[in-house]
């Protein structure tokens, strides 16, 4: 079932609480290269990404990320805190159903700020720009089964869980979780401001 959506508009910079999501840039590479490789991060990511990651794996990993922007086929937001540190936390990311995957929204935050509720916060931001904004019908989201984190966040969005299929993550072949969470359900459960 993919989304009437075939392409992304630009990143727009989106705001929640206590978060600013703007669209990733060059200069964050130093910054994703420090953060990102740590176990706790890249655990259950998908395993094709580079493990142990690479010298220059953030320099070729942003300029994709802004290859991707500028053809419409992802959006790519850094998760920076409204107070302290300018610099990025974690990363957010966003693109249509290709009617294949049924994936379309990824995520990674810095374990130093874990368990504060603040990738809860990025991820309802991103789905309400998608399901509100960009009226998308539905998001399919997916994570290993043992990530409780990413697991509780789309539970308390209102995800469905459709089905489990093996995934294959850096950390190892294990359960993948495939949910489902549509337009409507995210309208009841979030009625507009």
């Amino acid at each position: 079932m993919p989304s009437d959506i075939s392409s992304m508009p630009p990143t727009p910079v989106l705001h929640t609480p206590r978060l600013i999501l703007r669209p990733v840039r060059s200069k964050d590479a130093p910054v994703i290269q420090r953060l990102f490789p740590q176990w706790d991060v890249v655990r259950w990511l998908d395993a094709k990404v580079p493990w142990p990651y690479p010298a220059d794996g953030a320099t070729a990993f942003v300029a994709t990320c802004l290859q991707e922007m500028a053809r419409g086929q992802k959006s790519h937001w850094a998760i920076v805190p409204r107070s302290g540190t300018a610099d990025l936390i974690g990363l957010i990311d966003l693109w249509p159903d290709d009617g294949v995957s049924r994936n379309q929204r990824g995520f990674w935050l810095d374990p130093a700020y874990h368990r504060r509720g603040l990738m809860s916060e990025a991820a309802d931001r991103v789905t309400d720009y998608a399901l509100r904004e960009l009226g998308w019908p539905h998001l399919w989201l997916s994570n290993a089964q043992d990530n409780h984190g990413s697991r509780r966040i789309k539970e308390k969005e209102g995800a469905q869980l459709v089905e489990l299929i093996i995934g294959r993550y850096i950390g190892g072949e294990t359960s993948q979780m495939v949910w489902l969470l549509t337009r409507d359900t995210w309208l009841a459960r979030r009625p507009a401001a």
